[in-house]
C-alpha cells in the first residue's frame, strides 16, 4: 500500500533486546493533503531508520504494510514502512473500482422492481 503526505511529528526512538539481539523502532506521524486530512502513525524498524532519515515537514510518498498481532487477549496493529521517497507526493489515486452507472442497467426504467 502507499500513502503520501507531510511528516508532522517524529516520536522518540525506542530500543530493546530481543532474541535476535538489539532492535530499534522509530515512529512518525504523516498527515495527508486530502480535502479532509488524515493522520497516520507509521513505524520504521532497525536499518530502515538510517536508510530513510526523516524530519518534520518532509513531503514523502511511503510504501507500507499493515500487520496485527495478539498479546494477552488484546490486538495491536502496526503500520510498518518499507520504502519512503522524500519530496515525491503523488496525488490521491482515483478509485480502483470503476464506477458503474445503474441508469443503463438492463431492466431499469418503467415497470422495473428496482427502487431507483
Amino acid at each position: 500500500m502507499e500513502i503520501s503526505g507531510k511528516i508532522i511529528a517524529v516520536l522518540p526512538l525506542a530500543t530493546g533486546q530481543g532474541k535476535n539481539g538489539t532492535w530499534r523502532s522509530q515512529d512518525y506521524v504523516l498527515e495527508t493533503a486530502d480535502q479532509y486530512p488524515k493522520k497516520v502513525c507509521f513505524n520504521l524498524f532497525n536499518d530502515k531508520i538510517d536508510q530513510f532519515p526523516l524530519a518534520i515537514d518532509d513531503q514523502v510518498n511511503m510504501s507500507f504494510d499493515v500487520e496485527s498481532r495478539e498479546y494477552n487477549g488484546r490486538w495491536y496493529t502496526t503500520v510498518r514502512a518499507w520504502k519512503v521517497e522524500k519530496g515525491v507526493v503523488s496525488a490521491a489515486p482515483a478509485s480502483a473500482t470503476p464506477v458503474q452507472s445503474f441508469d443503463a442497467a438492463p431492466g431499469a426504467g418503467e415497470g422495473s422492481d428496482l427502487p431507483f
